[in-house]
């Protein structure tokens, strides 16, 4: 067995896991690289996601012979998808072998829609639909007669969105919003499969089922260990 160590960029900060093989020894989080490994102590083979330039779409979700996961990037429309998202598409693929379909994942402030093919992230559209129901205030959940109103009318987002406003309506601002980013995604989700990956997948997951569109929530913090051990496979660190 090897011992190793996978480094994580978060939002908060890093995430350190060591492992030996597959075997998850300790997990932590920190501020900083020194303060993870203070923590986790040494190990023979280090794995920091995110370094080294992006891997150009169409691309693999587990590259062949690179020393970490980058993050991806595609050229048009411009785009980056960070290594933490291509680690969760990892784990979730993990156990879903030969899966074709669709990744709707959200991290922080922005939600990634990735088309997925036999192991490979051929395309990606990415939307700031978190972004703004921050910033207009919107709600958690997102009323249904809204998001379907500006699914089938896009075009009168902004008036939708005034007249929600002056209405004092949150879960309306937040289904307008929804509904204008399946209106912008449909090549994506219609007639997929779609993984949603998100901490509150329930906005997303209700939109989907209104269009008839087979969906599963997955949580990302469930997806983070079997992603990191298909990468040590990968890297041959982990025994296949």
């Amino acid at each position: 067995m090897t011992r190793w160590i996978a480094l994580v960029p978060e939002s908060s900060g890093l995430s350190g896991h060591l492992f030996d093989g597959e075997s998850l020894l300790r997990h932590t989080t920190a501020a900083s690289e020194d303060a993870v490994l203070a923590e986790l102590g040494d190990a023979p083979r280090m794995v920091r996601l995110g370094d080294g330039p992006p891997d150009r779409l169409p691309t693999s979700i587990l590259p062949e012979n690179r020393g970490t996961l980058p993050s991806l990037e595609q050229a048009s429309p411009p785009d980056i998808i960070s290594a933490s998202v291509r680690l969760w598409i990892a784990g979730a693929l993990a156990t879903r072998v030969h899966w074709d379909g669709v990744i709707c994942a959200t991290q922080a402030d922005v939600t990634h829609w990735i088309h997925i093919s036999a192991g490979e992230a051929i395309s990606a559209q990415t939307v700031l639909t978190p972004r703004l129901v921050t910033a207009l205030d919107g709600a958690a959940s997102a009323d249904a007669d809204a998001l379907a109103d500006t699914l089938s009318r896009p075009e009168r987002l902004a008036a939708h969105l005034r007249q929600a406003e002056i209405a004092g309506d949150r879960a309306a601002l937040t289904g307008h919003l929804l509904g204008a980013e399946l209106a912008a995604t449909r090549p994506y989700w219609l007639g997929q499969e779609v993984l949603v990956i998100s901490t509150e997948p329930a906005p997303h997951m209700t939109a989907l089922a209104a269009q008839g569109v087979p969906a599963t929530a997955l949580d990302p913090g469930d997806l983070v260990g079997a992603g990191l051990v298909a990468l040590g496979r990968t890297l041959g660190l982990v025994d296949s």
